[in-house]
């Protein structure tokens, strides 16, 4: 197949069953569990074991307020970032630029923000990664503030962690399951946003973007 990436050289990441069952038929999917370290360990291991030239993130995530995103949209990545590590202090948050702790060392040291080298057609905004969901307005508007971010997951900045320690190419869509905000479940838009993240990456790999 000419559709850029060929199967055999791409892995497509997500967290649960649901945000990868539309693509089992179609591409190599990992299903890494939720959270950071389950994501970057167990995509380690698949590169360890098989290897691969591309990894997609795929999933879920909510739209910081100040975003325009709307549930059931599709959004890729432009970069990836570790939206609370760091340390607190009195006059706020401290990154790891501002701790002087790179997280991955070299020549040109990455900090906080990880690089997403794939980034097919469409919309697109800054992507943050969290340990904890983030649950009330005051604090979506902090780490929006501070990061620039549009959108926020669990996973995607391990991803593309373990993606630049391997040299491998790495991209990332999620589908907006609700507002990041005051936590209020009926607004969430789960299914549909999982079907619309796949569907846009389906669409790229056919698109031959994914490169």
């Amino acid at each position: 197949m000419m559709w850029g990436v060929a199967q055999k050289d791409l892995v497509v990441c997500v967290a649960t069953e649901l945000e990868g069952a539309l693509l089992r038929a179609h591409l190599p999917v990992l299903v890494t569990g939720v959270g950071a370290v389950n994501a970057s360990i167990a995509l380690t291991r698949f590169f360890e074991r098989e290897g691969a030239r591309a990894v997609i993130g795929c999933g879920i995530g909510g739209a910081y307020p100040g975003s325009g995103l709307v549930p059931g949209s599709a959004v890729w990545a432009e970069s990836e970032c570790y939206g609370d590590l760091g340390a607190g202090s009195g006059a706020g948050f401290l990154d790891m630029r501002a701790l002087g702790f790179p997280v991955i060392a070299g020549a040109e040291p990455i900090y906080n923000r990880m690089p997403i080298t794939i980034r097919p057609c469409g919309k697109s905004a800054a992507f943050v990664t969290v340990n904890t969901c983030t649950g009330d307005e005051a604090s979506a508007r902090a780490i929006e503030g501070r990061t620039g971010g549009g959108v926020e997951s669990m996973e995607g900045a391990a991803i593309a962690h373990v993606a630049a320690l391997y040299g491998v190419g790495v991209g990332e869509v999620r589908g907006i399951s609700n507002p990041v905000g005051n936590r209020d479940r009926s607004a969430w838009r789960v299914k549909e946003a999982a079907v619309a993240a796949q569907e846009a990456l389906l669409a790229a790999w056919r698109n031959g973007e994914l490169e």
